[in-house]
């Protein structure tokens, strides 16, 4: 190689060298500088329900650990897919979250002929936040003290009593609907805009029954609704004498969701690492592990490759009971 030719490649490679260098730097720069503004969480579903309650248990301490204010706005409607598009159709720049049940990912897809936006190509898991049970909760008049006379209740008055749920095709919809297939009972389902408002109408008695998401669990505990099971393969910690509806004799009863974080598709993978170590470092600590136990539920740190595969299973559990059921969006 002649002189000027090396000379040539030396100045090529020490420009190429600065500018890897370069680049490096404004990457971390990039990364480091995140967030340097609040940072926006939108919860699907109204206030007063668990992802709500949740969202503002993890929220405060994650905006310490951030360093910068964590707004929760609420945008329910839809089985949460009103929330989840917001997300969805948002910069996909980490300044705007999904706080959602695992209902809108796993379910709803199965549910609406169409939906305006793909929650399994348009949102990336960021990290899952807890397992919540599903329990079965009914108002004091009803004649059962237990899931078994419950169950004949119910078996021998066809189409007598009304259930609620957060929505049509939300998990404690599905759940109702698992038990009504195992049992051979038919009892009639009204879908409402949340859980804090059919938890409401429960304690009311405008409705029998509900499989509650954790929220009823102060009034089971002072004897203003009954707790008859756990829709959850295992005894929940808080009531260790309720039984399970598969001790019960539903075999492999299973209406646990998976509540958690999601960002826009796109969103840098450095900013999705960092916002799932910090939130999984909330989930760890005492204080968020007791207000999600209070809630029905236990803390699930999961990697973003974790949540996404939780997701899939989930979706193909109630897939499967949504055909079953013929269940579709109303």
């Amino acid at each position: 190689m002649n002189p000027h030719n090396r000379s040539v490649l030396r100045r090529t490679l020490l420009a190429a060298a600065l500018a890897a260098t370069g680049l490096a730097s404004l990457g971390a720069f990039a990364q480091d500088g995140y967030p340097n503004k609040p940072v926006r969480v939108v919860v699907n579903f109204p206030a007063g329900g668990a992802a709500d309650t949740l969202a503002r248990a993890i929220g405060q301490p994650l905006s310490e650990a951030l360093g910068q204010p964590v707004v929760i706005e609420n945008r329910g409607g839809a089985n949460g897919n009103i929330g989840g598009e917001a997300v969805a159709r948002a910069p996909a720049d980490g300044y705007t979250l999904l706080m959602s049940s695992g209902g809108m990912v796993s379910i709803n897809p199965h549910l609406y002929a169409k939906m305006s936006f793909d929650p399994a190509k348009d949102l990336v898991p960021v990290a899952s936040a807890a397992r919540v049970a599903v329990y079965l909760m009914a108002k004091p008049q009803l004649p059962a003290s237990n899931v078994q006379e419950f169950i004949q209740y119910a078996k021998a008055n066809p189409g007598k009593l009304s259930f609620g749920s957060p929505g049509n095709g939300s998990s404690p919809h599905l759940a109702a609907e698992m038990m009504k297939s195992q049992a051979n009972l038919f009892a009639v389902h009204v879908p409402y805009r949340g859980a804090a408002p059919a938890l409401q109408d429960l304690l009311a008695g405008q409705i029998d029954f509900h499989f509650d998401p954790g929220i009823g669990l102060q009034h089971a505990r002072s004897g203003r609704l009954k707790l008859l099971a756990v829709g959850s393969p295992k005894r929940s910690p808080l009531f260790p004498d309720v039984p399970t509806l598969h001790e019960a004799g539903l075999k492999g009863f299973d209406a646990d969701s998976v509540f958690g974080f999601y960002a826009p598709a796109g969103t840098p993978p450095a900013v999705v690492e960092r916002l799932n170590r910090e939130i999984n470092k909330v989930l760890a600590t005492k204080a968020i592990q007791d207000r999600i136990v209070a809630l029905g539920g236990e803390a699930l740190p999961l990697s973003p490759a974790e949540f996404g595969a939780r997701a899939a299973e989930d979706s193909k559990r109630f897939g499967a009971i949504i055909r079953e059921r013929k269940i579709a969006a109303e």
